[in-house]
């Protein structure tokens, strides 16, 4: 699939690339760097975000000409789908008349592009990426190498996620040898949160529910407000969550501006969340995944709780 990915690349000249609105690490580096290879190439690309860079990936290279938008300006021969596992994720209108080549890595990944290069061993769409320059004969730069070891950093949890493996360490490895700072990586991702994002953090905490090993917490519309944060401040804080001894599940509930809500979900071990957000229409990894559903809050918590409880009550015992 590569090839014929590769094939369609050297047909057309002008791309658009985007990816899920929110776009986390791996969304934002990968459709960097794979808008700087394209470029290598003589190409011309163009990286649309509807919600454009998240404040802790703004210092990545080629970060300042994300365009920020949800409507499609310009004439485009192909779009190019990122870590996305629909057009309607993307939040950006006007995608549906282009020619659409999807790139997933996840194993819930959708087939609704033209062309679908899905690999669900690949432990994030970066990696992906980075073997679409290589194959094409690109040499990744430096710049193109912070990108993408940000986007497997941040995807595989701090290489912590299931899905991690020799060959991501390896990747890893390459990467920094290509001129990747993982230093300076980490820190622009782990010890560069604004103020807001911490008493989020705060506010999110004073909300945890614990029965055994599963664990829940929530921010209202009200609480961000209240601690002049941003939606974006929300973003990873179910990690302290998961980070709690004996916890093989943790579920954190946001306040969407409709009054929905969107769940993340994180797990240890072979515990498969990705299976409780598909029942709601999302999906992810087997440790890392999201959904959105309909309020009021104790209604989505139950809804998901006993999600969450029927998938531990299926594990075998043993486990």
């Amino acid at each position: 699939m590569l090839n014929e990915v590769l094939e369609c690349v050297a047909a057309r000249e002008r791309f658009l690339l985007t990816s899920h609105a929110r776009p986390d690490g791996d969304a934002v580096g990968s459709a960097l760097a794979c808008g700087q290879i394209l470029r290598s190439l003589g190409k011309h690309a163009d990286v649309v975000l509807s919600d454009g860079v998240p404040y802790i990936y703004r210092p990545l290279p080629y970060a300042d000409q994300v365009v920020q938008t949800g409507l499609v300006n310009g004439h485009y021969e192909a779009a190019i789908v990122l870590e996305c596992d629909s057009l309607a994720r993307t939040r950006l209108e006007g995608l549906q008349p282009n020619f659409i080549i999807n790139i997933d890595h996840h194993y819930s990944g959708k087939l609704f592009g033209h062309v679908n290069w899905i690999d669900p061993q690949a432990c994030a769409t970066a990696e992906m990426i980075y073997r679409l320059g290589r194959e094409a004969g690109v040499k990744i730069t430096k710049e193109i190498a912070t990108c993408l070891y940000t986007a497997v950093m941040t995807d595989t949890g701090s290489f912590r996620f299931a899905g991690t493996s020799d060959r991501t360490f390896a990747l890893a490895g390459e990467l920094v040898r290509c001129g990747a700072d993982p230093v300076q990586c980490a820190q622009n991702v782990y010890f560069a949160n604004p103020t807001s994002k911490m008493r989020l953090l705060g506010s999110a905490l004073s909300t945890l529910h614990r029965e055994g090993s599963v664990v829940w917490m929530h921010i209202t519309r009200a609480q961000i407000d209240d601690c002049g944060a941003f939606d974006e401040d929300a973003e990873g804080l179910v990690n302290y969550a998961i980070s709690i001894a004996g916890v093989q599940v943790a579920v954190f509930f946001r306040e969407m501006p409709d009054r929905r809500y969107r769940v993340s979900l994180r797990s240890k071990s072979a515990v498969n969340v990705a299976a409780v957000a598909e029942n709601f229409g999302g999906g992810g990894h087997v440790n890392a995944s999201g959904c959105s559903l309909d309020g009021p809050l104790s209604v989505a918590t139950e809804r998901v709780l006993a999600q969450v409880r029927l998938l531990l009550a299926q594990r075998p015992s043993a486990e």
